[in-house]
């Protein structure tokens, strides 16, 4: 894909065909439904069956961040995330991490310059038994406002009349700062260089009890070069494996954790409103990454990386995309552990 800053001023049509593109190929972010909607309107079937691509899915694969790598590390926290919450992964020291570096889409096999967004899963455990699981990926909103609207997203982006997603563009106006990251922000050429967001409010409660409305992100300490679409395709179809494997083979990766502390003025529900750039942070600690394995016999293989599944110290907020994609993530999980046996292993695995 070539460099959009240096290409040609697209007409607003062709840019919402662009748009649906990376949609449909990239899925542009988490599977989501929620288990209060009618099954005449949503459901966890109807959802993750949205994603499927025209020839259907990939049996034994994860429903959408199909393409994906295991990681092993800890998190090293500072002490600091104690002023916001009482979960122990912000105690002062490390703690063991499983994850998984992954790209937006339902192909497990698809070249790297085709899928537009990435993501990361990660599970913190503590001493205490505590685990904390979260899936982040790398925009700085989301494209739509509501599970909802989600779905219909996906649908628009099947048709292949243009202006079916010119009508959703219209409904949902919302839509339009994705649109615009999705068609300018550069990309990178390693996971290592990839900051991931939470886009999600969560409620943090401190060892007072006070609740504290926060978003995170995990913001790479590599340096980050941009490069364009085009040329990151010439580097190989698989190359953010290839470079994230020869980087932790040479040494630790590391994240910090930032957590961002809304106002009560900021809105918790909507992840598609970023929040001013000038609330306060915290730098919770570090992500180090310091091992790296291939998914098929990989820690990461069968983990369901459900970002409802929180320590105490932290809650769902009255955002209603966590649960909505709990709700998607256990359908998924339940497809392809059910389909395990097409699922490719490697020689001698002992693994089901």
């Amino acid at each position: 894909m070539p460099d959009p800053s240096q290409s040609q001023p697209r007409s607003p049509l062709a840019s919402l065909a662009i748009i649906a593109a990376v949609i449909a190929v990239g899925a542009a972010a988490f599977a989501y439904t929620a288990g209060w909607f009618s099954p005449d309107r949503l459901t966890p079937t109807r959802l993750v069956g949205a994603l499927a691509p025209p020839d259907g899915p990939a049996l034994g694969h994860r429903r959408n961040h199909a393409k994906g790598i295991c990681f092993t590390g800890m998190f090293e926290a500072s002490g600091n995330g104690t002023a916001l919450s009482r979960a122990t992964a912000f105690v002062a020291g490390q703690y063991p991490v499983v994850g998984r570096f992954n790209l937006g889409t339902p192909d497990p096999n698809a070249t790297d310059a085709t899928v537009r967004v990435r993501g990361i899963g990660v599970q913190i455990s503590t001493p205490d038994g505590e685990v904390w699981r979260m899936a982040m990926i790398d925009p700085p909103i989301f494209p739509v406002s509501t599970p909802q609207a989600f779905y219909e997203l996906l649908e628009a982006s099947k048709s292949k009349d243009p202006e079916v997603m010119k009508a959703f563009a219209a409904a949902h106006p919302e839509f339009a700062a994705f649109g615009k990251w999705a068609t300018t922000a550069p990309w990178t050429a390693s996971y290592a260089e990839v900051a991931f967001n939470s886009l999600n409010a969560f409620i943090f409660t401190d060892s007072a009890g006070a609740d504290h409305a926060v978003r995170w992100s995990l913001v790479p300490q590599a340096q980050v070069t941009p490069i364009s679409g085009s040329d990151l395709e010439k580097l190989g179809p698989n190359h953010l494996e290839e470079d994230i494997t020869n980087r932790v083979g040479n040494a630790p990766q590391r994240w910090t954790m930032v957590l961002t502390e809304g106002e009560a003025s900021d809105p918790t529900s909507d992840p598609t409103k970023s929040w001013p750039p000038e609330r306060k942070t915290v730098q919770a600690g570090t992500l180090i990454v310091q091992k790296i394995e291939a998914e098929a016999d990989g820690p990461c293989r069968d983990i369901n990386f459900d970002p409802t599944i929180l320590p105490d110290g932290i809650e769902v907020s009255d955002d209603p995309f966590p649960a909505a994609r709990s709700a998607a993530y256990a359908k998924s999980y339940d497809l392809r552990t059910s389909e395990a046996s097409y699922y490719p292993r490697t020689a001698g695995s002992t693994k089901p």
